[in-house]
């Protein structure tokens, strides 16, 4: 994406990505340690976002025991066929750093892009008044799967992706640094914490 193509605030919203327990706590059954790292900075702009009436959307990953709602991921992640991110459970749950405000959508995944089978594109298009929010901002965990496989759906459906570089977390910096370089080039814009603020008045 040319960086003349700028953001703004007023066509955006913030994705806050499977920001869950039990991605994020220690020893938590898929923890990854620099999302937990990241929390300041998406807090950060969570907190500018609201008070620049940027609507923030939060995602969740969610897993049953009554049956594989998603048998690839499981078959993959063998682990995850007994424990992790289970309905019901708190591990589920956004972490306290983040919570959602009363009225602020959560939106129930079972796939690793947001967008898939999910209510997500109707609400960025309509959250704002119908067809004005033309721009995602992107931040969560993990870098290289949830985010990425979100952001490049995002730009499959003609959405502007802000990726945040420091607010999100990646199983390692290898494939953090690899997601930032793919989405820079072809999906979106690589942007920091401190960029976003500026564009949403942030002190």
């Amino acid at each position: 994406m040319p960086s003349s193509i700028p953001l703004e605030k007023d066509k955006a919203v913030l994705l806050v990505i499977d920001m869950q327990n039990d991605f994020v706590r220690e020893n938590a059954p898929m923890e990854v340690p620099s999302a937990r790292q990241r929390i300041p900075a998406m807090a950060a702009l969570v907190a500018q976002a609201r008070k620049a009436r940027v609507p923030v959307i939060y995602t969740r990953h969610v897993l049953y025991d009554e049956f594989d709602v998603s048998p690839l991921e499981t078959k993959q992640i063998p682990r995850l066929r007994t424990a992790g991110m289970r309905a019901g459970t708190p591990g589920v749950d956004i972490i306290d750093e983040l919570a959602p405000l009363p009225g602020e959508i959560v939106i129930s995944k079972h796939r690793y892009d947001a967008f898939y089978n999910t209510r997500l594109d109707t609400v960025i298009r309509t959250i704002r008044g119908p067809h004005v929010a033309d721009s995602v901002i992107i931040t969560g965990t993990v870098t290289s799967v949830c985010c990425e496989s979100t952001a490049r759906s995002a730009f499959m459906r003609d959405l502007r992706v802000f990726f945040v570089d420091d607010a999100t977390g990646g199983f390692d910096d290898a494939s953090h640094q690899a997601t930032l370089a793919t989405i820079d080039r072809v999906f979106g814009k690589v942007v920091s914490t401190r960029q976003v603020l500026d564009v949403l008045g942030g002190a």
